[in-house]
């Protein structure tokens, strides 16, 4: 890349599911993707795994046009309360400025209860996870391991690693053949990909 890309931003908030994005985030940022931490407000939050992050930026302080992309991850909040919907209002601002948006696990029933999944192919956990928001967008489940349409990826808790692979295949973080070999790296611990990847980067 000849110029320095916009900041992807991962929001943040309590209960995070806080393994689902790290394979993403790590390679965005070795890849000159600047990691920007957005909470509800910018006071810290802490994940399932009881890490404390404190959040870069509120919500209500991002922007489309100052990103590349969104991430919203899982967390027990997406199911027990409505305190993480702005975080799906703000996906809706993103897509609608053509601006990705990828979401995990919890995030997608947020995305579906603003429905953000009513006209895109989309997975989750299970479809009747999403089935239990009342959405209306059951015929456009896909039954994958990770789901892009347009400028939307989606996935289910037990795939963080076709969820960033569908999110560098989106960026043109690694395409073709590097993409493969990452995914059965990181996926399947292939040898022969490790190869395939130091091959490249040499």
């Amino acid at each position: 890349m000849n110029h320095k890309p916009k900041p992807v931003h991962l929001a943040v908030y309590n209960t995070l599911a806080d393994w689902e994005t790290g394979h993403a985030t790590a390679h965005l940022a070795r890849a000159g993707y600047p990691i920007r931490t957005a909470g509800p407000t910018r006071d810290p939050v802490t994940s399932i795994g009881g890490l404390r992050i404190q959040p870069d930026l509120a919500l209500d302080d991002v922007r489309p046009e100052d990103s590349s992309l969104l991430i919203l991850p899982g967390a027990d909040l997406w199911d027990t309360s409505d305190d993480l919907a702005p975080f799906a209002r703000k996906a809706r601002e993103f897509l609608d400025a053509g601006v990705p948006v990828a979401a995990i696990c919890g995030g997608t029933a947020g995305l579906a209860r603003e429905g953000l999944l009513d006209d895109r192919d989309h997975t989750s956990a299970v479809s009747f996870y999403l089935a239990a928001t009342g959405y209306k967008g059951g015929d456009r489940y896909v039954d994958a391991d990770a789901v892009t349409d347009g400028n939307l990826v989606t996935a289910g808790p037990t795939e963080p690693v076709a969820f960033a692979r569908e999110i560098f295949r989106l960026l043109g973080v690694y395409e073709g053949e590097l993409l493969d070999a990452w995914y059965r790296l990181f996926h399947d611990s292939d040898a022969e990909a490790y190869a395939v990847l130091q091959g490249a980067a040499e």
